[in-house]
């Protein structure tokens, strides 16, 4: 086959170096030209000459692989199949020439999944607006300790192209199950994807500008219940979550299984009295339940667990429990989690006062679960709203916040529902862009803070216009943190 994968990014190049290897005729094209794109290009140019003893022809096309790069809208001719990195839009010129010529196009999910062999592992999988490293790291982390091959791919970072080509090669132990991020991006693209179980987080508006609506959106995370065999895992808390389990086309037998913050009814896990517990996968739901674990057990050493992370825990064990983990593993294997950085992340106390970098809050959603675990804040937000807007933000957290910080591009939109709905509260608007904002963001924090107070970074906005990625963002506020503490012994 001649395939086009467009995109030169982490997942198109590894979708390039797959498909090659198995002996089609790649073309990769992307509309960029800059450094970032000829240095991906000339790793593929690489890998295609030194992996493959085929093509000798010139630069750029070795292996069956040709790199196109300035030109990411004309379908190369005689394209059978395009397979796309997650983030290109639907609407794309090149997938719109594709449509015309009646060639398909899907994503490296998709191909995964159709190149999977006949004993392949099963795919967990998670998706939602927020929360989906966190929980498809726990899950992992649980079926590790149950004793099984697995490994958290996909969204999360490792292709889950290269996981699936590479189960049981050269004599390595072939994976029992996968612990599977899937993004709306990826789900658009992966219409054959049926999993073993599957959970859907939460749902809140995000990447409106890729999907076209709030129903488009939806629509493309629910495709994850699609053909589920056992479970489909919802949030008892976000009704949307379970209106696309009853839409979804299921295996007969599939069961509903939510998971809640409360006391949980059958079919339900939820927490009683400091310990998360199952009547979903006992054997009398309407009488009995099973303690699977405490709330403490939520990666212990890295402070009391937030509400939104016992949620993450709750469907990870879902999933788990699903797949027919024992409660011990449920145990042990949160016990063993511990949580990315920048992920409400504890940086120091000082004087008194907290400091937790939640840096991932990249949109209103996720902020919201970040001020909600805390009970006297000083907020350090903004940056790129992407369209956002942030009165229902302010308006459920206002009696939280002791001040408010304002850095970034976007700030503008902030200070105006604060002052729509918190407007007793004391703001300082950073008027600079520049990354050195940060640490002067620390300082005029610090000084609105009480002892007993946390100073929290959770931007509710995308970190480009300052930072080269929330990761950096995070970091200048650790490190402004630590400048504090520098100064003071």
């Amino acid at each position: 086959m001649h395939i086009t994968v467009a995109g030169l990014g982490v997942s198109g190049s590894s979708a390039a170096r797959a498909l090659a290897g198995l002996g089609a005729r790649v073309t990769v094209v992307d509309g960029g030209d800059g450094d970032k794109q000829r240095a991906a290009a000339a790793e593929l140019e690489e890998w295609a000459a030194t992996g493959s003893a085929s093509g000798t022809g010139d630069a750029g096309h070795r292996a069956g692989i040709t790199v196109r790069l300035g030109d990411g809208d004309t379908l190369p001719e005689g394209t059978d199949l395009v397979v796309t990195s997650p983030g290109w839009k639907p609407t794309s010129p090149l997938f719109t020439a594709a449509a015309a010529a009646g060639v398909d196009v899907v994503g490296d999910v998709e191909i995964a999944w159709r190149l999977r062999g006949p004993d392949a592992a099963a795919w967990l999988g998670v998706t939602g607006t927020n929360g989906k490293t966190t929980t498809v790291r726990m899950l992992a982390s649980i079926l590790e300790a149950e004793g099984l091959h697995t490994m958290a791919v996909g969204n999360i970072g490792t292709p889950i192209i290269d996981v699936v080509l590479g189960q049981g090669k050269d004599g390595a132990r072939p994976y029992d199950v996968l612990a599977v991020e899937l993004s709306s991006y990826q789900l658009h693209w992966a219409p054959s994807l049926r999993a073993h179980s599957a959970a859907v987080l939460n749902l809140a508006p995000d990447h409106l500008d890729w999907h076209g609506s709030m129903q488009a959106y939806a629509a493309d995370k629910g495709r994850i219940y699609e053909g589920n065999t056992v479970a489909c895992v919802y949030n008892v808390a976000d009704k949307a979550t379970e209106e696309l389990v009853r839409a979804a086309d299921v295996e007969e037998g599939c069961r509903a299984i939510g998971f809640t913050l409360g006391t949980p009814g059958p079919s339900q896990l939820g927490v009683v009295e400091g310990l998360l517990v199952d009547r979903a996968f006992v054997e009398n739901r309407q009488k009995q339940a099973q303690e699977l674990a405490e709330v403490a057990d939520i990666a212990p050493g890295s402070g009391p667990p937030a509400p939104h992370n016992i949620a993450n825990a709750l469907a990870a064990a879902a999933l788990a429990r699903a797949f027919g983990v024992r409660p011990a593993a449920v145990r042990d294997g949160l016990r063993a989690f511990h949580p990315d950085a920048h992920r409400i992340q504890h940086i120091a106390d000082v004087d008194g006062v907290t400091y937790i970098d939640d840096s991932k809050a990249t949109n209103t959603h996720a902020a919201e679960a970040s001020l909600a675990a805390y009970e006297h804040i000083v907020w350090i937000a903004g940056g790129l709203a992407k369209g956002a807007t942030f009165d229902e933000l302010v308006q459920k957290s206002a009696a939280r916040l002791r001040g408010v910080v304002l850095i970034g591009a976007d700030r503008a939109l902030i200070r105006e529902a604060l002052a729509r709905h918190a407007p007793e509260v004391p703001v300082v608007d950073l008027d600079r862009t520049d990354t050195g904002a940060m640490s002067q963001a620390v300082r005029e924090a610090t000084r609105l803070a009480e002892p007993g107070d946390t100073v929290l970074l959770a931007p509710a906005c995308a970190s480009m216009d300052m930072f080269v990625n929330y990761n950096k963002r995070g970091d200048a506020f650790a490190d402004a943190v630590r400048e504090l503490t520098a100064r003071d012994h």
